[in-house]
């Protein structure tokens, strides 16, 4: 067994054994153990959290609290740091939101919101938050409570620690928020004023404001008229822009993952996060930008300083330049002067590399192919065509690509192990046929 396979079985082993101690514990040492759960679930992986977090285990939570073994606000606190870990990771499952302790969330959500007299807006804002960090496609009900809720929230203007600390949470839970069932009219002028209020007076964390940029870019999924105000009226890209060369600068790239301290592991998700709503971004949008391809070349420096050290980072990259790769206006020259033709070039060469990127790449190299043979009416445009096609052949052909491509795509291809439509046809992934 390797050291990594023991350090995940030592973490999953540990928060199970502090979960079963939760019912014969008191309250002061039911919190203090949930302070070690939480400190677990910070060093777990997907696969972990999926074999812990289960929907038995949301079941069973129900049944505590039912039973008063684990109070409400316990459970909170421990639901809110599952939310937490997984929504800032970017990954999620079904376990709270099919069970039964979802169901008594969503009536303890309407009951607070009902209530006119003594209502505990405290808890329903944590209601909302667990709710939403578990369960990212709420219902018409519960989103025409939770969004107005936690947006009261977000739009805090206190600069204590303690008041960011609301705000991050509640931001990040909002981007976890992944439904059509809120009118933009609702909520957009406050996200410009939150935007806005941030470039002004730096009041946001680098967590909530990343978050606030992947709630307003999901949105453009429902409503492409979302796009002029998020490049025209709150520039995207340059923010985006600025934002990963400051994360990038101040990373110590060498240092391997397990080297890092805690607040590096923390910058190292959020590019990751700023990755994930870039891939977001170019698979969504439908037009074009100059200012897009130095937004690529910033993702083609992060991905080439972390390429030895930093694998899920790099991947996160592959998955930018596939997605930017099948934007329509896209062109070859952007992708060439980028960097992103060199850096999936160098990505290719990769002895190891596991069967998602390697159909992301394939999908890049058909995208590529197709650009090349597109021809322009317009005679300039056409000329850069042609000279953009003749410099990726060339790469090839001196990178030695083709052998590599036709490898991948012939393992990958035998194995079925694709995650999106690939061509049969093997001339679709050269850009010199």
């Amino acid at each position: 067994m390797s050291t990594k396979e023991k350090t995940e079985t030592c973490n999953t082993k540990k928060f199970t054994e502090l979960f079963s101690q939760l019912s014969y514990s008191s309250d002061d040492e039911q919190r203090e153990k949930i302070e070690e759960m939480n400190e677990v679930m910070g060093k777990m992986n997907k696969e972990e959290f999926m074999s812990v977090f289960t929907k038995d285990l949301s079941n069973r939570m129900k049944e505590m609290t039912d039973e008063k073994i684990l109070s409400m606000e316990n459970a909170i606190l421990l639901l809110k740091h599952v939310g937490y870990c997984q929504t800032l990771k970017c990954f999620y499952d079904f376990a709270f939101k099919d069970s039964f302790l979802s169901d008594r969330f969503q009536e303890m959500i309407i009951e607070e919101k009902m209530m006119k007299e003594e209502k505990d807006e405290k808890l329903l804002v944590d209601l909302c938050e667990c709710y939403l960090l578990l369960n990212r496609w709420p219902s018409s009900e519960m989103s025409s409570i939770i969004v107005p809720c936690l947006l009261k929230v977000a739009l805090k203007r206190e600069e204590s620690e303690e008041s960011q600390k609301e705000v991050e949470m509640a931001l990040l839970a909002l981007s976890n928020f992944w439904s059509d069932k809120v009118p933009k009219e609702l909520w957009i002028n406050e996200f410009k004023e939150i935007f806005q209020y941030h470039k002004e007076h730096h009041n946001l964390t680098r967590i909530a404001y990343q978050s606030a940029w992947k709630f307003f870019l999901s949105r453009t999924h429902f409503d492409h008229s979302l796009e002029h105000v998020i490049v025209n009226e709150v520039h995207f890209e340059r923010e985006a822009i600025r934002e990963l060369e400051e994360l990038a600068k101040w990373m110590n790239w060498k240092k391997k993952e397990e080297e890092m301290s805690k607040k590096e592991s923390k910058e190292v998700l959020i590019i990751g996060r700023w990755l994930c709503a870039l891939g977001i971004f170019f698979r969504l949008f439908r037009f074009w930008k100059e200012e897009f391809a130095e937004l690529i070349g910033s993702v083609a420096n992060v991905c080439r300083t972390a390429r030895e050290n930093y694998k899920e980072i790099s991947n996160w990259c592959i998955f930018v330049f596939e997605a930017a790769a099948g934007s329509r206006d896209a062109t070859i020259e952007d992708l060439l002067e980028s960097g992103a033709i060199d850096a999936i070039f160098e990505e290719i060469h990769k002895p190891t590399m596991d069967d998602r990127i390697t159909n992301k790449i394939l999908n890049f190299f058909m995208s590529i192919s197709r650009k090349a043979k597109e021809k322009k009416r317009d005679e300039m445009e056409e000329v850069k065509r042609k000279e953009a096609k003749r410099k990726v052949f060339e790469m090839m052909e001196e990178e030695g690509i083709e052998d590599d491509v036709i490898g991948r795509y012939c393992n990958i291809i035998e194995g079925a192990r694709y995650f999106e439509p690939l061509s049969k046809c093997l001339e679709d992934y050269f850009a010199y046929c």
